[in-house]
């Protein structure tokens, strides 16, 4: 079956399913990044499975937050590591995008990386299934906020250049405003009570979802004004800083 392009393009770069993308303009990436928490709700369907193995909850966690890395090719996690670097650095934008744009990772991203999964894991545990469904929604969400029209690229080539600046207004809100809404449907799940939650959950996992986007806004500020606008890693960044946010928030309200 032939998929739209702008969500072959979203599957393609945000997952590891298996899809043709047969068309790759601005036009594309402006739908792609707009239908980014769509990928997000399937990777959080197909990642959160873990959690319901029997045994200690902290291990079904480790698993899951493990499979949603393979599940995104651990991309964002890599981004993390990077903009932590550059940022890290202390050096002006140029010499901070070249830190990012190499392939080994210093000492400030090997911390970020363990305390961001640390956070993830034990969040995961204790917040449940629904709670990284709606994380992993949160986490694609904040892409379609960063390559909203107004948001340069830090650098005029690469995956923050394609995208930066095509999701138009009103796009951004209308997306999520659609996410809360399912968040707040995803609390009256049978997973969501399995978690302690209950009639709760439609109020947590909403506000879980708007605290990880905030988050998520938050580092997007600040990394326009160290490096200029976003990039791919500033992107990957966004999405795991959103992620965990999200999980920290339902964790401590669930």
């Amino acid at each position: 079956m032939r998929l739209p392009h702008g969500l072959s393009f979203a599957i393609g770069t945000l997952s590891v399913f298996p899809v043709r993308v047969e068309r790759v303009d601005r036009e594309v990436a402006g739908q792609a990044m707009a239908l980014a928490p769509v990928v997000g709700l399937a990777l959080g369907l197909v990642a959160g499975l873990p959690l319901f193995l029997p045994g200690p909850p902290p291990l079904g966690a480790a698993l899951a937050v493990g499979l949603l890395a393979v599940l995104s090719r651990g991309l964002h996690l890599d981004g993390l590591a990077d903009l932590a670097d550059g940022l890290g650095s202390g050096k002006p934008a140029a010499q901070a995008l070249d830190i990012m744009k190499k392939s080994d990772i210093g000492p400030f991203g090997v911390m970020t990386l363990v305390l961001t999964l640390v956070v993830q894991v034990a969040a995961a545990a204790g917040a449940g299934y629904a709670a990284l469904v709606t994380a992993c929604v949160a986490g694609r969400l904040a892409l379609t906020w960063a390559c909203r029209t107004g948001v340069p690229a830090a650098r005029p080539d690469g995956l923050g250049a394609t995208v930066a600046g095509t999701v138009r207004r009103p796009a951004p809100v209308l997306v999520t405003l659609a996410a809360l809404l399912g968040a707040a449907a995803g609390g009256l799940t049978p997973a969501s009570e399995g978690a302690g939650l209950g009639l709760a959950g439609t109020i947590v996992l909403p506000l879980g979802l708007l605290a990880g986007l905030a988050a998520a806004l938050l580092l997007l500020g600040h990394a326009r004004r160290r490096l200029g606008g976003i990039t791919g890693d500033v992107l990957g960044a966004l999405v795991e800083a959103a992620t965990a946010t999200t999980l920290a928030v339902c964790a401590i309200l669930g």
